[in-house]
């Protein structure tokens, strides 16, 4: 990785579907060399997928959680992670350290919505206990950090 793959980075973290011509006019590199570069980013899993960023609420997804959740023992997390991997509500799932094991990010219908996945999840053996808070406003999302460079 270069300045030039940091910079196509930063041109297609903006707007995947950024054109290879209109990278190459941005960073005054050749669209082929852009090419060349996006493909070899792919093929070394720098870049391992395009995705688009949708209104939720135009989706009639008018609630959006955090979830922390606690397990009994640590025996419980393949089942617990694979359970939550099967539920299509919940977007975002990490690790943690701290008084909670995992954090959920659950994204669905309505707060009955929210109560019968909050139900499924408490259900799952070695739940332990879980915290649940509404999410009121989305003030920064962002889904990569692409380190600064030179120029």
């Amino acid at each position: 990785m270069d300045n030039m793959d940091y910079k196509i980075l930063k041109c297609l973290k903006s707007n995947a579907r950024y054109k290879a011509s209109d990278i190459s006019k941005e960073i005054h590199l050749s669209i082929s060399a852009v090419i060349e570069r996006i493909h070899k980013m792919e093929k070394n899993n720098v870049i391992t997928n395009y995705t688009i960023i949708v209104d939720q609420k135009k989706l009639d997804n008018d609630v959006s959680a955090l979830m922390e959740i606690s397990l009994e023992h640590p025996k419980y997390y393949d089942s617990f992670t694979e359970a939550i991997e099967l539920n299509a509500n919940i977007v975002s799932s990490y690790y943690l350290t701290g008084d909670y094991d995992f954090m959920l990010k659950i994204i669905c219908q309505s707060s009955d919505h929210l109560e019968k996945i909050h139900r499924q999840i408490k259900s799952l053996e070695g739940v332990s206990a879980t915290k649940t808070h509404f999410i009121l406003k989305n003030i920064k999302n962002i889904f990569c950090v692409i380190p600064e460079t030179d120029n």
